[in-house]
């Protein structure tokens, strides 16, 4: 442990030679705006790590996620506006006041005090005090509590992280079961959609659409669900289903194209069954 301040300096370092006159071409020519997709990249390869559960791999990703933050840090010391070290004292700072019940705590006081979910609840309350005491432009929009919520994360994501803002500062269901009845209704409401023809308006059964959307994003919240891993483990459960249906259509000489949708549908209850035998 002793010596990862060194690790770390070798990193910049190898990141300065890259940007350096004589380096690297690929890398001397990335801009802030360029490395966008590769930081989204490594972003997933980091969340696909986690879920593959091997620490091998998640070790690889993270020092790939922790090498674009170097990357984009170099620039910006080349444009003479701060250095990684900057970003790190930044980060510093904000944990630390982030956490009163940890760090401003009387010395040899081993308890916090506080439950998992009131720590949340005080996170929200002090980020919300610092937007206020930041202030702002004589010109600039009016701060609010959903402002700085970022525009390019995951629609999904970004639903989770407004609900749980509004949340933070009283506006939500009392219980679960709110968030279910509220589901409901708008299950209606795209089922009133379809039924008069949504194809022909696409516009307002997006909107129904996304109204569902947002009610189960919420729900995933009040139960203390990530709403994009669910989503993830969604999406690779299918998968392998499907995969497992489609094999065993091959291996009987078939393809999809050859089957009707009930013989899929029996294949795909057998694959299921033999997932539960």
């Amino acid at each position: 442990m002793g010596d990862v301040g060194a690790r770390f300096e070798r990193l910049v370092d190898i990141m300065r030679v890259l940007r350096a006159p004589g380096g690297c071409p690929w890398d001397r020519e990335q801009t802030h705006a360029s490395l966008r997709p590769f930081v989204l990249e490594e972003t997933y390869e980091v969340l696909e790590a986690i879920d593959s559960g091997d620490p091998v791999q998640l070790r690889e990703e993270l020092g790939d996620f922790l090498f674009e933050a170097v990357f984009l840090a170099r620039m910006s010391e080349e444009a003479g506006d701060f250095f990684i070290g900057d970003a790190i004292d930044t980060v510093c700072a904000k944990l630390i006041r982030r956490h009163p019940h940890v760090f401003d705590r009387p010395t040899g006081d081993n308890g916090t005090g506080l439950t998992s979910a009131e720590v949340v609840e005080q996170w929200a309350l002090i980020k919300a005090r610092e937007r206020e005491a930041a202030g702002r432009p004589v010109d600039a929009p009016p701060k609010t509590t959903l402002s700085g919520i970022p525009k390019t994360l995951p629609a999904l994501l970004r639903a989770f992280e407004v609900s749980a803002r509004a949340a933070a500062v009283g506006f939500d269901w009392a219980r679960p079961d709110d968030v279910v009845a509220k589901i409901e209704e708008e299950v209606r409401e795209v089922r009133i959609e379809v039924e008069s023809g949504a194809l022909g308006s696409a516009e307002r059964a997006e909107e129904e659409v996304g109204d569902l959307l947002f009610a189960i994003a919420n729900l995933s919240r009040q139960l203390g669900i990530e709403p994009e891993s669910a989503l993830r483990r969604a999406n690779d459960k299918f998968t392998t289903r499907f995969d497992a249906l489609e094999r065993a259509l091959v291996s009987a000489g078939r393809t999809l194209d050859d089957v009707s949708l009930e013989e899929m549908e029996r294949e795909w209850a057998r694959v299921k069954a033999d997932e539960q035998a």
